[in-house]
């Protein structure tokens, strides 16, 4: 019995025969490259003579902080007048290898140049440097350095540590990277006929000066994002402490508020069995009591409840709307106050949190007066207006003012109120009205567009 194996060649599918291993080396080195021409561009090329003006020290620092006066004032100028003074070094250096009176000049002026130019253009600084040094070698001797004149050689060096400390490490990167490449290359194929130079010095100098100004920038950057996080741990440990206040404030006020309610609930039902034969009023009114402390502890339960435990859950309980004014309104006619409700324009629904706050504030509108000017009459008026609702809760002045005392509250409710309508974009006023009573007015937008049509 022989077995026949047949091996079934696929066709290379198009264009992947030319994915070899050394083609996608090659790719990826093409990759990298434009990548690090991207970088070089962008450091030294792209905006290279942008102004920049060098900063002046702070004045609160932790040295310049303890002088005094005008002293303090001249202190923030002293990185100015260090590059100033790196400028000055730099022409006298140029003096010790010019003889002639107009070499001198040119080589002074091509020294103290692209120092000067670190005041304002840091980057472009470099470059004017790069174009200065050949030009001052060319008017030197054989006998002098090479290929930077003294002059050259400490303008060079003020330039790349100014910017170095002025920049990031990856654009310094760059300027000693084509530093090295100008020495090494002007020594190589120009430097026979000098007898000294002075490339690795340079080269080894400011390696050394670069690599400091790099830690330095480490060290900084490492301080500030200690200070970064130290500072949101401490916001975020205020921010903890706030939270954990409130919460036992909460939970406090839930216990304490949540004990009387029940009180109040369980004695306005216990109360008509202690009267015989109560007129039917009474108990009407005592059934109202117990309703509304039922109502009130739901209430506070389901809005203080969510910090009670974190697994608490919200009951899902339906918020209340303008369709439950009327409610509203018949239990405070039954508290004693006379209101009176007023609808105006096209009746439609109206977005929940518009509902809802609505509600809310006829019902805490209707609550201050009850409390401050009991006795008196109100009146409720809804505008359905085409861009929005307005809301009007108006309140008589209080009859009788030397027999009915008010109950001042703690001045929360008007604050509820503008947060609410603030929340939601509107206007608000509260005030005196001109009858002597008071009244809330209130503006609350509403899109011109329903979700469906959105």
């Amino acid at each position: 019995m022989t077995e026949t194996t047949q091996t079934q060649v696929i066709p290379p599918v198009r264009g992947t025969a030319l994915r070899t291993p050394e083609l996608r080396m090659a790719a990826d080195a093409l990759h990298g490259l434009a990548d690090v021409l991207h970088g070089l561009w962008e450091d030294l090329f792209c905006n290279a003579f942008a102004y920049r003006p060098l900063p002046r020290l702070r004045a609160d620092g932790p040295l310049i902080g303890r002088l005094t006066g005008r002293a303090r004032q001249y202190a923030t100028w002293i990185p100015h007048a260090l590059v100033l003074a790196a400028s000055v070094l730099a022409v006298l250096a140029t003096g010790k290898t010019q003889d002639e009176d107009s070499s001198f000049l040119l080589s002074a002026a091509l020294a103290a140049a692209p120092v000067l130019l670190l005041l304002v253009r840091p980057v472009g600084a470099f470059w004017a440097s790069m174009v200065a040094t050949p030009l001052t070698a060319t008017m030197t001797d054989i006998w002098n350095d090479w290929p930077w004149a003294t002059g050259s050689f400490i303008c060079h060096l003020t330039v790349l540590t100014v910017v170095a400390i002025r920049t990031d490490p990856r654009t310094v990167r760059w300027m000693w990277l084509l530093t090295a490449v100008y020495g090494l290359t002007t020594e190589l194929f120009f430097g026979a006929d000098h007898y000294a130079d002075n490339a690795a010095p340079m080269l080894a100098t400011s390696a050394v000066l670069l690599l400091v100004v790099t830690v330095w920038h480490i060290r900084r950057n490492a301080e500030w994002r200690v200070t970064a996080e130290q500072t949101q741990t401490a916001q975020e440990r205020s921010r903890r402490t706030l939270l954990e206040e409130r919460t036992t404030i909460a939970r406090e006020l839930h216990d304490v508020v949540a004990h009387h309610m029940s009180v109040v609930a369980i004695q306005a039902e216990a109360a008509p069995y202690r009267v015989e034969n109560p007129p039917p009023e009474l108990e009407k009114a005592f059934l109202t009591i117990r309703e509304n402390a039922v109502a009130a502890l739901t209430e506070l339960r389901r809005v203080l409840g969510v910090v009670r435990a974190e697994d608490y859950e919200v009951p899902d309980a339906p918020q209340p709307t303008l369709a439950d004014l009327d409610a509203l309104l018949a239990n405070v006619r039954g508290a004693g106050l006379p209101v009176e409700k007023v609808v105006t324009g096209a009746v439609r629904e109206l977005p929940q949190g518009v509902e809802l706050s609505a509600y809310r504030i006829v019902q805490e509108a209707l609550s201050n007066s009850l409390r401050h000017a009991p006795g008196a009459a109100a009146r409720v008026e809804i505008g359905y207006v085409l861009g929005g609702l307005g809301l009007r809760v108006v309140n008589d002045p209080p009859p009788q003012l030397s027999l009915v005392k008010p109950s001042p509250g703690a001045g929360h409710g008007i604050t509820g109120m503008r947060e609410r309508v603030g929340m939601l974009g509107g206007e608000m006023t509260a005030g005196p009205s001109e009858d002597g009573g008071y009244e809330v007015v209130v503006f609350l937008p509403v899109a011109l567009y329903s979700e469906d049509e959105a």
